[in-house]
């Protein structure tokens, strides 16, 4: 009866649906992991997924702020472009023209056949644009639960490969002050419940405030450390979600015909982090495991942006056509809205095409810890809030790193939540030269036109190197290479270079 049993739970295993795709991506997190490095951080599901796959050291959102960055993620063309110039929601209003949903993921995806569905942080705009077939609720700060919610989809019997966007609102700020500090000005929770009580389900990880990392962008004081122990906190809740999908799916039979993707939007939130193109901002952590991929374990240099997701994952779908870098099956935008007089006709698409995608495959590099993907990567802000105009540009490669502040004018802006944080606040207080990281206050606060960094001396983009005499050959190239960008990328901002 036993081998009755096993001959049938193997007949259905060999009948599930070849390349499932999760996408799992977090908010507001920095690779503080394991696998990265960070001895702190208790994130063994992650760091086991790593030791299996590739890990990127040098993946890099487009823009630091979460709806403009998740519409690059689920676009495939940069924010400037594809017109989610910041947040979507309330009386922001921002949002992607309506002939994006040419190139959108779940749209693409659903086009090769795949069951698509979504859980947790969506906050992209229009829906129908970013559209999945199944919504699934779930408590988006206990990714614990959210995993059990997916299960039934994960197991569903089907001939079709899924695709499950899984979004954690972890360890973004909220959720109240911790009123147990010692101190007047109080961390932010990150999500975690108060008193050192824990989420239904989940085994919390407490972390000792004189026991965390304090990178190097931010002041090494009790506020900032405080904050920093919630915020780790919130990271290993994290980990315990890929964890329960990894075992819903080895209960399935389809752990080793499912690729997963672990990232985040953007970087920690923190002023020096989140709404800023510095490292702090965009650098994010990537990890592929491709279960056909046979080199596992794999750490590798090679520059990604956030712009390559969706080409890489309908390449692994098998529905990219190489020869244009856009969908095989693609849909002509004029001919999806025809009839449906709710898109608004007189600007769906910006004067942009919608036909190729600005970002490329990294699927060719996985496995490979020598091959090069990007030469440079780029980095493309206009807003957070609606309040808060401030664009920059940034151009990185392996020696160098140039950051255009187009409105240096205008003192930096700051989202509610940085500005209100005690981590910042108590540096304000001390004054415009207190040292807030490896810049002062006034100095993070007024910012120069121009921004150049040494990233193989200065990797923390501590000096800036523009205004000196013995580099301004090298200014002068980088500027070249960031304007030929915005041209190739259609940047309305290209035009700020004639009169600005």
């Amino acid at each position: 009866m036993k081998q009755i049993l096993l001959l049938i739970l193997l007949a259905c295993c060999a009948q599930a649906a070849e390349k499932n795709i999760i996408f799992f991506i977090t908010d507001d997190q920095s690779p503080t992991l394991g696998c990265y490095g960070d001895k702190i951080a208790v994130t063994p599901a992650i760091d086991s997924l790593a030791a299996d796959g590739t890990v990127f050291l040098n993946a890099y959102a487009t823009t630091a702020s979460c709806a403009a960055s998740r519409s690059v993620v689920m676009s495939g063309v940069h924010n400037h472009k594809n017109g989610m110039y910041g947040h979507s929601h309330h009386f922001h209003k921002f949002s992607s023209f309506h002939d994006v949903v040419s190139l959108s993921l779940p749209r693409v995806l659903a086009n090769e056949n795949y069951r698509t569905a979504q859980i947790g942080k969506y906050h992209v705009a229009p829906e129908e644009v970013y559209q999945f077939q199944t919504y699934l609720k779930g408590n988006a700060r206990n990714a614990l639960q959210m995993a059990n919610k997916c299960e039934s989809f994960i197991k569903e019997k089907s001939d079709k490969p899924f695709f499950l966007y899984f979004a954690t609102e972890d360890p973004h700020r909220g959720g109240g002050k911790n009123e147990n500090f010692e101190g007047k000005l109080k961390p932010d929770l990150f999500g975690n419940k108060p008193n050192k009580t824990s989420h239904t389900g989940v085994k919390e990880v407490f972390y000792k405030p004189e026991d965390v990392i304090v990178p190097p962008f931010l002041p090494d004081t009790k506020e900032s450390r405080s904050e920093l122990s919630e915020y780790y906190q919130s990271v290993s809740r994290i980990d315990t979600g890929l964890a329960r999908l990894v075992q819903i799916l080895k209960e399935a039979g389809i752990y080793d015909k499912t690729l997963i993707v672990f990232t985040a939007d953007h970087g920690m939130a923190f002023a020096g982090g989140k709404t800023t193109v510095f490292e702090g901002g965009l650098k994010v952590p990537f990890i592929v495991r491709n279960p056909y991929e046979k080199n596992r374990g794999v750490v590798s240099k090679a520059l990604l942006s956030h712009v390559d997701i969706t080409p890489s994952l309908l390449d692994f779908a098998g529905g990219l056509d190489t020869k244009i870098n856009g969908p095989k099956k693609w849909v002509n935008p004029k001919d999806y809205w025809k009839g449906k007089e709710y898109a608004a006709k007189e600007n769906r698409n910006g004067r942009k095409k919608f036909r190729s995608y600005q970002g490329k495959s990294w699927l060719p590099v996985l496995g490979n810890k020598d091959a090069e993907h990007h030469t440079a990567v780029h980095g493309s802000h206009t807003f957070h809030e609606i309040q808060m105009y401030y664009p920059m540009r940034s151009l990185h490669d392996k020696k160098y790193k140039i950051i255009w502040n187009i409105a240096h004018q205008l003192p930096y802006p700051f989202a509610s939540d940085l500005w209100a944080s005690s981590t910042w606040q108590a540096q304000l207080a001390k004054g415009k030269d207190a040292m807030y990281g490896l810049k002062t206050v006034d100095q993070y606060v007024n910012r120069p036109a121009f921004e150049l960094y040494d990233m193989v001396k200065d990797p923390d983009e501590a000096k800036n190197l523009a205004g000196s005499p013995e580099y301004t050959a090298v200014l002068k190239e980088y500027q070249a290479k960031l304007k030929a960008f915005q041209k190739e990328m259609e940047d309305p901002w290209i035009m700020k270079w004639s009169y600005e």
